[in-house]
């Protein structure tokens, strides 16, 4: 597995308390409904245990195109090796039909 480029961080002056609300924030706004059902979801239910490593997964990852995005979580085809690993197999791992909007 690549490691993400832990360099990169723009949000490196931001406390991991409020990175981990704007990640619940653009969990929840991602522009596709699905990806907000299934982000929103599982960052709201994960978001207190999220490591600064965990952020910049999800910010490095919501930096990508939306629809490459729900292609990796639901068909888990040609997943880039940066984002293959536990994080990734957790979120294509749920239920989609029990995913609750808000």
């Amino acid at each position: 597995m690549t490691e993400l480029d832990l360099t990169y961080n723009p949000h490196k002056e931001i406390s991991l308390d409020d990175r981990r609300r704007r990640l619940l924030f653009r969990a929840w706004h991602r522009g596709i409904k699905e990806l907000d059902l299934i982000f929103g979801n599982f960052v709201d239910a994960n978001v207190k245990d999220f490591s600064e490593e965990d952020c910049i997964w999800f910010e490095s990852l919501f930096e990508e195109q939306d629809h490459s995005i729900l292609s990796w979580v639901t068909d888990g085809i040609d997943v880039p090796e940066k984002f293959q690993g536990d994080m990734m197999r957790r979120i294509q791992k749920l239920d989609f039909m029990t995913l609750k909007a808000k």
